[in-house]
């Protein structure tokens, strides 16, 4: 675990609320045994706590509470129009854990949820149960980490080494595990999955530092994903959200080029491009918590989604481009 997380941990779950049906759950046993410190709730239903009305988003996120419980339902859902599906036809996403311990103030989550406490759903088992299903008709792309970070939360639910070790055997299984965490000592011991994608977010330190709060800074994301690339694993960079900020030709020129500055672009398997964008509801439901430069932008809607105007969106990407042209085939960006 990272220093950032440590102190995450210590500064947060004070309380655990647990579900009735999983306290003899063994992944909540080995949840408890990392929190003992923490005062442990029995609630029937995750629900109760996390859905409540009249909740304080950002009061929460000063003190936030960990909720487990089981997942009923729907394991799978398809993978939504405004994220990359890097060609893969079958692109769905699983929300084994909703909520991150990071607080970057552009993150759909914070429009998406009305809560800023953690659910971790510990019954894993029947996640892989049902993806064995849909894998003998078709083939998955699977992204595990799209609500929340999962590697970061790492050491207390090590749930990127089981979906790492499950994807061992399935051959017509791709996932990605995303990430903004430098804990990547807590997959070294692992053998690397031609069919397991590692894919690192990355921003301008001034980014890091004004809206990606309590997240590791850029050169310690850069020397994980170095580690990474050296053990020989499959990763991904996510230049994704690109924001617009003072002087941000500038900055982000000298981002990229520290970026493969200590980076081996051919040991990069692909890379993601995208500015801004979040559905119309999020940001709404965001503006009535947060007052920021983020939500008082004032962007365009096209279909639901809020973005930068046209014009100022392709002259972004067109900038991004060109200065990845000095050190990646076009062939390797994705762009959306």
């Amino acid at each position: 675990m990272t220093s950032s997380e440590k102190s995450f941990i210590a500064k947060h779950f004070s309380h655990v609320y647990v579900e009735k049906d999983v306290l003899s759950h063994p992944v909540t046993i080995k949840i408890l045994e990392n929190l003992r410190r923490s005062q442990i709730v029995k609630i029937d239903n995750y629900k109760e706590v996390f859905c409540r009305a009249g909740q304080n988003y950002s009061l929460q996120e000063k003190s936030k509470k960990l909720i487990l419980a089981k997942k009923w339902g729907e394991f799978l859902y398809p993978g939504p129009s405004i994220c990359h599906n890097f060609g893969y036809s079958n692109f769905f996403y699983i929300s084994n854990i909703l909520n991150c311990i990071y607080s970057c103030e552009y993150c759909f989550l914070k429009g998406m949820y009305s809560s800023a406490n953690v659910v971790i759903f510990v019954n894993i088992e029947d996640y892989f149960k049902e993806i064995d299903a849909v894998l003998k008709n078709k083939p998955l792309y699977l992204s595990v980490s799209y609500e929340t970070d999962l590697l970061a939360l790492e050491k207390i639910a090590p749930f990127s080494s089981a979906w790492i070790e499950y994807a061992a055997s399935k051959q017509n299984l791709t996932i990605e595990i995303r990430t903004k965490s430098t804990n990547f000592q807590a997959l070294e011991n692992l053998k690397p999955q031609d069919n397991v994608i590692l894919a690192w977010t990355l921003s301008p330190q001034e980014i890091v530092e004004k809206f990606e709060h309590g997240t590791p800074s850029l050169s310690s994301r850069l020397s994980a994903i170095k580690k990474a690339t050296e053990n020989g694993w499959k990763v991904r960079l996510c230049f994704d959200p690109i924001l617009y900020i003072e002087d941000w030709k500038m900055v982000y020129e000298r981002f990229l080029n520290q970026v493969f500055g200590e980076l081996n672009p051919d040991k990069i398997v692909d890379i993601s491009v995208g500015v801004f964008r979040i559905p119309k509801d999020y940001l709404k439901r965001m503006k009535k918590v947060f007052a920021n430069e983020i939500t008082s932008f004032p962007y365009e809607e096209s279909q639901n989604i809020y973005t930068y105007p046209k014009e100022l969106k392709e002259e972004m990407i067109n900038t991004i481009l060109l200065i990845l042209g000095n050190f990646v085939p076009s062939s390797k960006i994705f762009v959306i």
